[in-house]
């Protein structure tokens, strides 16, 4: 027995993304059976001389049905399939031509094969692989009383049907393997997407830790040392300095058996001091002697060292896109400290600002927030359209997510971001980063 799978509601090719697509198996089927039933019923009765009461009912139950295939094809089948069964016996009772089909007219036929090929586009192999089998069996067995001898034209039936059976899985197939294939690329872009956002706080977490770790160490070598430095401590202050190290100490501890966590086996620890801002003038300078004119106002303000290492990365990112996407273009790097009134922009000098806001949208200001805050630290990179397109990209390994890591080291200090494209043809990233410890976050 043919099992019946679970009911599907939905059409045949109600998926399709083009309207006359998820039209088209309703129009098939209207055609079918408009040109079916009278087409039947006048073949039975003029050619075969069956009874137009019994041909007009038997028209009726292998036609109508093709309807019900756009929707429940299975179904449909086991209808069709006994109409066209008891078709056959009851032309068994009526003389007609030798030339004549049986035991299935070529309406029959025509009608069969359709729904064999919407059979294809929904149901699995097995169920496919029992339709034939019963398509098969019932032809043969039927051959056993032809009134006329058995010949090969009368297995056209099992023949066509097989055949429209094996297209319609395999175009199902293809479908189903295609829709996976997008859906697994959907994914895989997801998740490169969460991996790159992961590296990149692991990254950040392993440049802090070296930068709490200095701090964290000087405390341990100020408090051990107090008792040599200072003179007549009292016992309970040399105990208080001692607790302080060893509580430091423990810390630091602490802090590198969670680095490890966060390191994986091709990340090893850096042995030199984490950047910041004093560093950025070499970074513009090996940038300039590399692609082109880069002018750099500098800061010399004290900034907190997770400030000024965020900074730097964002730097070296803006910088290491135009080396990517503008070589040759004249590039503008400022840092600058202000207490702004509002957005990123703020605070910036005169000629630095001109025109660079144009052309950008609402989605381009990540992490925009709006009032008056604290004394702030602005990295500006704007770049001018590069004096030649060019040839291709300098890189065919890039992860394209350098944006990601922006976005992480701004949200860390409780940043604002501005970036986007510029009227010309250049780009513009903005970054406002508070220096008040009660504004970092």
């Amino acid at each position: 027995m043919i099992p019946v799978e679970a009911e599907r509601p939905r059409a045949l090719l109600a998926g399709a993304s083009r309207r006359w697509v998820r039209l088209l198996p309703w129009a098939v089927a209207f055609v079918l059976c408009v040109a079916l039933l009278p087409t039947t019923i006048v073949v039975l009765t003029a050619d075969y001389g069956l009874n137009g009461g019994l041909a007009s009912a038997l028209a009726v139950a292998q036609a109508a049905p093709l309807l019900l295939a756009v929707v429940r094809p299975l179904q449909a089948w086991y209808v069709v399939f006994v109409a066209d069964v008891a078709g056959a016996l009851a032309l068994l009772t009526v003389d007609f031509q030798e030339r004549l089909l049986w035991p299935f007219p070529p309406m029959e036929i025509v009608g069969y094969v359709g729904l064999c090929l919407a059979l294809g586009l929904r149901e699995r192999r097995r169920t496919l692989l029992l339709v034939w089998l019963a398509t098969a069996g019932a032809n043969v067995g039927l051959g056993f009383a032809a009134p006329h001898g058995t010949g090969a034209k009368d297995l056209l039936l099992t023949i066509l049907g097989g055949v429209a059976l094996l297209l319609g899985g395999a175009l199902r197939e293809r479908y189903e393997v295609q829709r996976r294939l997008a859906e697994q690329e959907t994914i895989s872009e997801a998740e490169r997407g969460r991996r790159t956002l992961l590296e990149e706080r692991a990254r950040i977490a392993r440049e802090l830790h070296d930068v709490v770790a200095h701090h964290m160490s000087v405390i341990t070598v100020q408090a051990d040392t107090a008792e040599y430095r200072l003179a007549a401590l009292p016992p309970d202050v040399r105990e208080e300095f001692t607790s302080i190290a060893a509580t430091a100490r423990e810390s630091l501890g602490e802090m590198r058996r969670l680095l490890g966590v966060l390191r994986n086996e091709e990340a090893h620890g850096e042995l030199v001091p984490q950047p910041g801002l004093a560093q950025i003038g070499q970074l513009v300078e090996a940038t300039a002697r590399t692609v082109g004119p880069v002018d750099f106002t500098p800061c010399d303000a004290e900034v907190p060292e997770a400030v000024g290492l965020s900074a730097y990365r964002i730097v070296q990112e803006a910088l290491a896109n135009v080396v990517r996407h503008a070589p040759g273009a004249a590039t503008h790097v400022s840092l600058s400290v202000a207490r702004p009134a509002g957005g990123p922009g703020d605070g910036q000098t005169d000629g630095q600002t001109d025109g660079q806001t144009d052309g950008q949208t609402d989605g381009q200001r990540d992490g925009q927030r709006e009032g008056p805050g604290g004394e702030r630290l602005t990295v500006l990179v704007v770049n001018e359209p590069p004096p030649e397109p060019p040839a291709g990209p300098l890189e065919v390994g890039g992860t394209g997510h350098g944006l990601v890591g922006m976005r992480e080291r701004v949200r860390l200090v409780g940043g604002t971001l501005d970036v986007g494209p510029l009227p010309d043809g250049g780009f513009r990233v903005a970054a406002q980063l508070p220096l008040t410890e009660e504004d970092i976050t």
